[in-house]
């Protein structure tokens, strides 16, 4: 299979992905840059698509960046990155006032004025929020319809591979509907896949959303870090032990409150903002509850006009059969985000050079160890804006392109995803410790694989093998941080460890683990520290 020779004076960029960073890179990029963003379903399956919270920006004269930032940076347990965390903040302020004054259909009071809502772990209301619950839909959507005609949408585009010439992201390998392997060359590739929520039984994500540009860029070269960090949000509307949709925390900052089947308020006594403390305290404590045979429920008696505030939500609990005038919404946690990813710079360049990586799938290190409430929307903004404008700075690739070889193999493994989220949930996911990740990492590493060829292998097992090669990343990063931190909490290290980053267990630019490529199949990773 070949690549091609680039020769228009148009600078060409293929964006993986088509969510909140997607349209932010995709608005601002320059119409001297053709865009094609290619989405592996429909151009509405995004996690973005099911941001029900909002957005947070130092949006009121009551609020700061300064208090913002320090919110962030104490949800984040202090390994965020401080610099990162000030110009996205700051940054972010502005790209959220420059939507109000273009006409984004936030919600706003009698004033006229964006209403700004409340939660966990905010100091502040300074939750922008639009249609009650609907608000990563709601500005998708207002993005998507600011696009000019140099911005190409093609769905159920499959991308599987990143194509590398000489150590240079040069273009991608994609599949089509019918399953034809094609390659696509261009000047930058940007990567804006999400996260990996289908590693765990109960997820909050899209099913799109399966680690797969986390693992392209893994084979490309680039560097993964912070796998461990992974937030579980605790308020999943959960009937007869099945997740079947998310209770925004917007709900909890509006005035509800977590209790047990007796009316006991679980989060008295736990941490100083209560039932609005960080989402990692949340999401262990109902844990802990229902470890003791508990059963949890939110309770919203105090919400005036509820199926007014949050529609989207009443209507899932409508359809789930909830009793609402019971005031009680029977919750359990779920994976939610994944702080860690691939590794980029400000701009979202990675490793590799020509490869970037916004959203989700890339780490900033704005998040730390554990995500402050509705910082996600924020950072896809601004790194998507950041990265286009980087890209405009790029020389444009003028030489012929040789022929470039592509993954011809892929190895399979005899295991289902269902599967590999039972376990995962099992060992890596609240709660960890040493004896069951070692077993976990032990039994994905002992699974056989069979070898398939590219032209005959499906999209669900190129999902399939993706998800066990980063089950077995993120293993590994989950054993070696030996503390508990945010989302990573160890029952045999059940305190923080602030000596790990001194001193040279793992400590390398502020105690980062990072997961490096390795040409061997299946289960062998370099891991350095």
């Amino acid at each position: 299979m070949t690549g091609g020779v680039i020769v228009s004076s148009i600078k060409k960029v293929i964006v993986v992905g088509s969510g909140i960073a997607a349209l932010s890179f995709a608005k601002t990029i320059s119409e001297n840059c053709q865009v094609i963003m290619m989405t592996k379903k429909q151009f509405s399956s995004s996690n973005s698509m099911l941001a029900q919270g909002g957005i947070a920006a130092a949006f009121s004269a009551h609020d700061s960046v300064d208090q913002h930032v320090q919110d962030t940076l104490a949800a984040g347990c202090d390994h965020n990155d401080d610099k990162t965390v000030q110009e996205i903040v700051g940054f972010g302020k502005h790209l959220v006032q420059q939507l109000v004054a273009e006409g984004c259909p936030f919600d706003r009071n009698e004033a006229g004025m964006p209403q700004l809502g409340k939660e966990g772990a905010h100091t502040s209301n300074r939750i922008l929020h639009a249609g009650g619950d609907q608000t990563g839909k709601t500005l998708v959507q207002f993005l998507k319809s600011q696009l000019g005609s140099h911005i190409h949408l093609c769905e159920y585009h499959h991308v599987i591979d990143l194509l590398v010439h000489e150590g240079k992201c040069v273009g991608v390998v994609w599949k089509d509907e019918k399953g034809h392997v094609h390659t696509m060359t261009a000047d930058a590739v940007v990567l804006s896949t999400g996260g990996c929520g289908s590693l765990y039984e109960t997820n909050t994500n899209d099913p799109s959303v399966t680690g797969d540009g986390l693992m392209m860029a893994h084979r490309a070269g680039a560097q993964l870090v912070d796998l461990e960090f992974v937030q579980f949000h605790p308020t999943l509307l959960t009937i007869a032990g099945k997740a079947v949709g998310l209770v925004s925390e917007a709900v909890r900052g509006e005035g509800a409150y977590l209790e047990d089947e007796t009316g006991r308020r679980i989060m008295k006594g736990i941490h100083p903002q209560v039932d609005l403390a960080p989402r990692d305290v949340v999401a262990r404590a109902i844990f802990h509850e229902q470890q003791l045979g508990h059963h949890l429920y939110l309770n919203i008696h105090d919400i005036p006009h509820f199926s007014v505030r949050f529609p989207a939500i009443d209507a899932m609990c409508q359809r789930a059969g909830v009793h609402m005038a019971s005031g009680r919404l029977p919750v359990s946690p779920g994976m939610h985000f994944l702080m860690g990813g691939i590794k980029v710079n400000e701009h979202g360049e990675t490793t590799v050079q020509s490869l970037f990586a916004i959203g989700e799938a890339a780490c900033t290190g704005l998040h730390g160890a554990n995500r402050l409430a509705s910082n996600s929307l924020l950072e896809g903004l601004v790194l998507g804006r950041k990265a286009a404008r980087r890209i405009e700075q790029l020389p444009k690739l003028q030489k012929t392109i040789p022929s470039l070889s592509i993954k011809e193999v892929w190895s399979v493994p005899t295991i289902s995803e269902a599967q590999i989220r039972k376990k995962m949930t099992a060992y890596a996911a609240i709660v960890r410790d040493e004896k069951g990740l070692q077993t976990l990492l032990d039994e994905l590493e002992q699974v056989s694989f069979q070898q398939i060829n590219v032209k005959d292998i499906t999209n669900e097992q190129i999902e399939l093998s993706n998800q066990w090669a980063l089950a077995i990343c993120l293993v590994k990063s989950a054993l070696l941080r030996t503390e508990s931190r945010g989302g990573h909490y160890r029952m045999d290290y059940p305190k923080r460890n602030d000596a790990l980053w001194r001193g040279k267990q793992i400590v390398h630019e502020k105690g980062h683990i990072h997961i490096m490529k390795n040409e061997r199949i299946g289960a062998e990773w370099n891991v350095y520290s």
